[in-house]
């Protein structure tokens, strides 16, 4: 084993981001500017859609926030999400001025349940937010069903699928909006980053709005070299945007995301090579006519079957110098929630179970080939088999 200890979810940073932060630091514009809007053009290119249907902003959290209010969807409105997600999904309905209602997952996919979904519909439904969870897709011609028919607006939570696919679509791109995420950990890393995609253009164009103060021009706009631009503030907005300091990581992120993706893969076979007769719980195959994106690889820990507490294999592979992650502890088992909202974790038993037994293992574009050797090592020298 190594002395070094294997940080979970450390990215692969290459000597291009290197060289491109350093010129964007020498150029004096550090803020949002053109290296932003060449990370716009990428990445709608890359989701093949126009440069004017994305919106770069400074996390996946700003862009659920400010997509929900560019969609005008009414205050005190329910949104139906995922138990099993980061706090962010469900923090943003609520700063939204919305009400988040939960919806439990599938057991085998870990993804929200369509027939969840149905069920949940009240008529005070506005939206779903489904959640892309560890980069498999939700059943999106279920859900784009359900919400043709309760005339409902999708917010696609794309945090962990870039990459993703479901029947030949690009996940983000079925929905009013998709929201994408650039954090340390995820599968482009800008450090904190996200953005917006969206089939209206003036519903982007709004989102930019708001996510810049509700200023009529951004920064770029008005002290560039073609001289002042005077600005309205047309609305109450954010201080939600990129700085060219992050896309300046981001365009050559982009730029390696199928050559990152491809060796996540590897990865995450040998994984399931290596594990497939322990007593532990492998994620499920990728479905037919489905591209994963393999952000996660996650593991379900069942002490009677496996001999120790989830916890305590927590504990002993950071012992054994592995970062390990829980993605993620139910959202009803969170103390604030429980309180504000009454929610209780039993009544989302598969995202409770879930949230109990689950662990990350690390499934980086950076892991060589002794740091995968030395993970698989460990989970069996500490799973009864």
């Amino acid at each position: 084993m190594s002395e070094d200890f294997l940080v979970f979810g450390s990215p692969a940073i290459g000597e291009e981001e290197i060289a491109e932060v350093e010129a964007c630091m020498r150029s004096g514009w550090l803020g949002t500017g053109p290296r932003v809007a060449q990370f716009e053009k990428d990445f709608a290119a890359y989701q093949s859609i126009s440069d004017k249907q994305v919106a770069a902003v400074n996390s996946c959290t700003a862009a659920l926030h400010v997509s929900m209010v560019a969609a005008n969807i009414e205050p005190g409105s329910e949104v139906i999400t995922t138990p099993l997600t980061f706090c962010a999904t469900v923090n943003a309905i609520i700063h939204a001025g919305l009400t988040p209602v939960l919806a439990d997952v599938d057991p085998v996919t870990q993804n929200i349940d369509p027939a969840a979904i149905e069920a949940a519909i009240t008529p005070r439904t506005r939206a779903i937010l489904p959640v892309h969870f560890a980069g498999r897709p939700c059943e999106m011609d279920s859900i784009m069903s359900i919400a043709k028919k309760h005339n409902l607006v999708v917010i696609e939570d794309c945090a962990h699928a870039i990459e993703t696919t479901y029947h030949g679509k690009k996940a983000g791109t079925f929905g009013d909006f998709g929201c994408f995420s650039f954090y340390a950990t995820k599968n482009v890393v800008t450090g904190e980053g996200g953005m917006i995609i969206g089939r209206n253009e003036a519903l982007i164009a709004r989102a930019k709005v708001l996510a810049l103060h509700g200023m009529s021009k951004d920064a770029w706009n008005r002290f560039g070299d073609k001289g002042y631009k005077h600005y309205q503030v047309v609305e109450a907005g954010f201080k939600y945007n990129m700085m060219d300091l992050q896309a300046a990581l981001g365009i050559h992120q982009l730029a390696r995301v199928e050559t990152n993706w491809q060796r996540r893969q590897e990865i995450w076979q040998q994984y399931m090579n290596a594990f497939a007769n322990l007593p532990i719980g492998l994620p499920a195959l990728p479905a037919d006519n489905t591209r994963h994106a393999y952000h996660l690889f996650t593991i379900m820990i069942d002490e009677e079957k496996c001999g120790i507490a989830r916890d305590d294999f927590l504990n002993a592979m950071n012992e054994q110098r592995i970062g390990t992650g829980v993605h993620y502890l139910s959202i009803p088992e969170h103390s604030y929630y429980q309180q504000r909202f009454g929610w209780k974790s039993e009544n989302y038993p598969n995202a409770m179970k879930v949230g109990r037994q689950t662990v990350s293992l690390p499934l980086s574009a950076k892991l060589n080939a002794q740091d995968v050797k030395n993970i698989i090592y460990s989970v069996y020298q500490n799973i009864k088999h």
